[in-house]
Formats: structure tokens, sequence, C-alpha cells
């Protein structure tokens, strides 16, 4: 009998260092798709605090000014002995606990005892009271990738204030949570200019808060444009990034974007705050959800199916808004029993937000001509482009509606290029 005693030993031997090495790969490649986004926040405390050394700081904020480990910035600031002598306060509030529209007043921080100016009541934009006893005007704020996303005009409001009022201003970049690749949707015509965009970007306009802020500067849409702007960028953040690819934690933007899919729909599913047709404000999936009381579902999901627009299925839904104080006091339709289509993404690589959200739209008003109410002013503010509702109201909306702006997206992406951080 031969003695593989030796052998056995060898081979256990083998094994061991082979399932060593595996869960070493493993473990490799689990950190490596692990490793999170550093924000803007994030490094200006570790690598930029000299930069506020001896400065009264103000700071533009809200519940997302957060870093990673859930600590705000302000207090996080005031612990590492920063100056700060002010918050300002866009819409939502700083806590982000105040509905849409809801005009907000003056106040004291009861976390902080700071003063907290408005930014969304009388004036949008700082006066030089307000800007007396500060040096630096900080903007921290997630975005969600939309032009008329208010966050971006309030950074513009507070730029102009600082370069009139000889400010130095920076911007903690944040991801664009919709990635910073895709384009969609016409730039907007600054005959349209309002707090629902004031820079010549498309709707969806893949940039971060950061970029938009340097390419306002660079391109004079700002006056006056002599802002002393600084942008602390990020790292590890890539433009192909989805929020959900960053490893850092979903906090909402605002009441009604309770995740990352309400921002995905959002670009087009927006339009319809200037419908009498419900964007799904009250309910736990709002702008995912659109319908009315007396809506065939049934009919418009068919409509819509044929229409094969890519990486969205249509689902029948019945909603009943709800008032709620924080996210909207009285919707469309409060109580009342709403039919309508439930917008899943089912590939968001192919889905094209903006102009599903138009064919919606425009299947809803050929279905019910005499009951659909449209507010063209809002719808135009909203697209950025008068012409959308003048071909909408001709019946001339189709899925390649959009190819007529593409020499303008093209100009676009040329200037767009010079701003690019990642």
């Amino acid at each position: 009998m031969v003695d593989r005693t030796g052998e056995n030993l060898v081979m256990i031997q083998f094994y061991r260092k082979s399932i060593l090495l595996s869960i070493f790969v493993i473990i490799f490649f689990t950190i490596g798709k692990s490793q999170r986004v550093k924000v803007g926040a994030e490094v200006l405390v570790e690598k930029h605090l000299d930069s506020l050394k001896g400065k009264r700081i103000g700071i533009i904020c809200n519940q997302t000014s957060v870093l990673p480990d859930g600590t705000y910035l302000v207090d996080t600031l005031l612990k590492l002995g920063v100056n700060i002598k002010a918050l300002f306060a866009p819409e939502h509030g700083i806590r982000g606990n105040k509905q849409a529209g809801e005009k907000i007043d003056n106040e004291k921080d009861a976390r902080t005892g700071l003063t907290v100016y408005s930014l969304y009541g009388g004036s949008r934009k700082p006066d030089a009271k307000m800007l007396n006893d500060i040096d630096l005007l900080i903007f921290d704020m997630q975005d969600v990738g939309a032009r008329f996303y208010t966050y971006a005009s309030t950074m513009a409001y507070c730029m102009i204030a600082a370069a009139e009022n000889n400010k130095k201003f920076f911007v903690l970049d944040r991801p664009n949570p919709i990635n910073g690749i895709d384009i969609e949707g016409p730039p907007l015509d600054l005959s349209l200019i309002s707090f629902l965009g004031i820079t010549p970007i498309p709707v969806r306009h893949g940039l971060t808060i950061g970029e938009i802020a340097r390419m306002m500067i660079g391109e004079g849409y700002l006056n006056p444009s002599t802002v002393n702007l600084t942008v602390i960028p990020m790292e590890g953040w890539k433009r192909t990034m989805w929020y959900d690819e960053t490893g850092l934690p979903w906090i909402s933007p605002s009441p009604n974007m309770k995740t990352l899919q309400t921002a995905t729909v959002y670009p087009g599913s927006c339009f319809f705050e200037a419908t009498n047709i419900s964007e799904g404000r009250g309910t736990k999936k709002p702008f995912e959800y659109i319908g009315a009381p007396k809506l065939n579902n049934k009919k418009l999901i068919s409509k819509l199916t044929g229409l094969k627009i890519p990486g969205v299925k249509f689902s029948p839904i019945e909603f009943t808004p709800q008032g709620d104080t924080s996210a909207v006091v009285k919707p469309k339709f409060h109580n009342k029993l709403c039919k309508g289509v439930f917008i899943q993404v089912t590939d968001r690589t192919k889905f094209k937000p903006v102009i599903t959200g138009l064919m919606i739209l425009k299947t809803i008003r050929d279905l019910y001509p005499k009951s659909f109410v449209f507010k063209k002013g809002l719808f135009d503010r909203l697209m950025g482009d008068e012409m959308v509702s003048e071909k909408l109201e001709k019946g001339e909306v189709n899925l390649n509606s959009f190819k007529i702006f593409d020499t303008q997206i093209s100009q676009y992406l040329q200037i767009r290029s010079k701003y690019l951080l990642y």
C-alpha cells in the first residue's frame, strides 16, 4: 500500500492557498466597487480648511449639505472653529421641510443659533446688508440634473450678489444623480429666462452644480460675471455614474424628490405641473404617478405602449393624493381617487425622460381635447422653448420632435466641454 500522506499535505496546502487567494480577490474587487465618491464638502474639510481661516463665512445650504457620515457641514465647520456668520435658505428651507413654492421667512436656526436669511421669500438674492459681515459665501446643495430645478438659479443669484459686493464664492461640488453624460431637450431660449432657468442649457444638461457655476461665469451668463469663484471638485466621481453607483446615501433634495427613481423621470414628468393632470404630488411616488379622476388609464396605456418608447413600461395605477405639511398641503385632486399610469423605467440607459414626458402629455391631450388644461406660459418656461408647445397644439409632436434642436445641442456640447471637471 502506497503512503500518500506527503502528497495529501501538499494538496491541502495548495487548496488552502487557492481559497485564500480567492478570498483576497473577492475582497479586493468588493473594496474597489464599494469605494465611494468624496463630495466637495468632504474635500473642503480634509484639504482646504486653511482657505477659510480668518474669513467670515455665509453658507447657502439645506438638508443635503451633509458629509457622508450624516453630519451637517455647518455643524462640522463650527466644531472646527470656522467663523460662520449666517446661513441662507433656498426653496424648501435649510432643513428641506417646506413645500414647493412656500414662502420662507428670515429666522434663527434652532440648532446653531445662526441667523437664516431667506432666498425664497421677498428676495431671491442676498442684499448688501445680509452680506455686510461676510467675506466668503459657500454653496453646498444637491442638484437633480434638470435645468428647471431651482437650486442652480439660487446659486446664480448668490454669485451675482457676491460679485456686486466683492465677496468670494465657493461651490462644493456634488454628483449629477442621473449621470453627467446624457443630454436631452432644448437649450433654454433666453427670452424665457425665469427662476426655472436662467442659463441656456438643455432640460437634462449632464452637468454637476460646480460645472454649471463655471459655465455661468465663463460664458458671461450673469450680470455681473466678475465673480471670484472657486469650485471644490469631488474625488472619484465619473461622468457615467448614477447616484446609486457613488456609494453615497440618498438624501431627498426636496420633499417630493424621494428617490433616485423620482429624479430619473422628473425631467419629463415635471411638465405636468403646467396641466390639470396630477403629477403625483401627495403620493408615495411623486412624478412617477400621472393621472386624474376620470382618466381612462387602460386606453392611455394602450396608446403609450403602441408608441414603443424605449426603456420604459407603463402600468395602471390608482392613487389618492393626500396633503402633507412638508411635501404639499393641497395637491391636485386632494383626497380624490385618481386613475393613471405608473412610469416604470426598465432600462435607464435607454430611457429618455424629456421626450417620454412630452409624449405622455401629448397622448392625454389627444384623448381629452376638451377637458385637458394646458398652461402654455409655464410649459414654455419648463421646456425652455416655445416651438415645442406650438407643435404640441398642432398635433405635430412625436418621438423625433427634439431633432430640430440638434444644431443647438452641438453648440451647447462645444461650450460645455470647456467647463467639465471630470
